[in-house]
């Protein structure tokens, strides 16, 4: 079934749904008909289940059947911060963290990250980026669309995660507990976060600092991830162990 965020001028209101904006040229391409079913999202987990009313060059109506939250949010809200990569690499962390069911992605420069982003190319970057998790979130079956967002440094993702129930530093070397461990000593969580870092990873005095602000040091085991794949494996571990995959 076809899926829209209130977003872009989209609105709800009155139990009618009106399309419009890029989704409205986006449902004349799906060759929308009267009667056909669409869900449109209010983006914070609620769906409006709805069939169309009225198709115009520039909106589509649709009666709203119903309203039901979203099946495909999970019970913990994760934010990813993961050290600013090289290429297209973000995009790659993006879109699969979407689908894993990330609340919030952010990006931050560490001292091994290559990547550097001046403001002008940042904010290229984060128009870009917010599209690629708007249109993960239409193709999983999200109900929100995750926010994707850069940090100032290192310190930022620390204050951030700190501030969760259950803050995740992956790191690949010295004395450290298994993300299992983490993860299953924390009982029920509401909130968490993962840090990850850039191609080369991170440094000992990074990991050191993450301890100190009282953030989980963790292993994912004895191999050593890609930049773009340590963030989407250690999701998709924590959604497994709080029952959310």
């Amino acid at each position: 079934m076809p899926r829209f965020f209130i977003s872009g001028g989209s609105s709800v209101a009155g139990g009618v749904a009106f399309i419009a904006g890029e989704d409205a040229a986006h449902a004349r391409v799906l060759r929308l008909h009267i009667g056909d079913r669409v869900i449109v999202c209010d983006g914070n987990g609620q769906d409006h289940h709805c069939s169309v009313t009225r198709i115009s060059p520039d909106m589509v109506e649709a009666e709203v059947l119903e309203t039901r939250s979203c099946p495909a949010e999970p019970s913990v809200r994760v934010t990813v911060m993961a050290g600013l990569p090289k290429g297209d690499k973000a995009e790659y962390i993006i879109q699969k963290c979407t689908e894993c069911g990330a609340s919030e992605i952010l990006f931050f420069p560490s001292h091994r990250c290559v990547m550097k982003l001046d403001r002008g190319a940042g904010e290229k970057k984060l128009s870009r980026w917010q599209r690629i998790a708007e249109e993960a979130a239409k193709q999983s079956g999200r109900g929100v669309i995750p926010r994707v967002g850069l940090l100032g440094g290192l310190d930022e993702a620390f204050n951030t995660a700190a501030a969760t129930d259950l803050p995740l530093f992956l790191y690949e070397t010295g004395e450290r507990e298994t993300l299992k461990e983490a993860v299953e000593s924390a009982g029920a969580i509401r909130t968490a976060a993962i840090i990850t870092g850039p191609e080369g990873g991170f440094e000992g005095f990074e990991a050191e600092l993450a301890a100190m602000m009282k953030l989980r040091v963790c292993s994912m085991g004895p191999r050593i991830f890609r930049c773009e794949t340590a963030p989407v494996a250690a999701l998709s571990a924590l959604m497994y162990a709080t029952d959310n995959l």
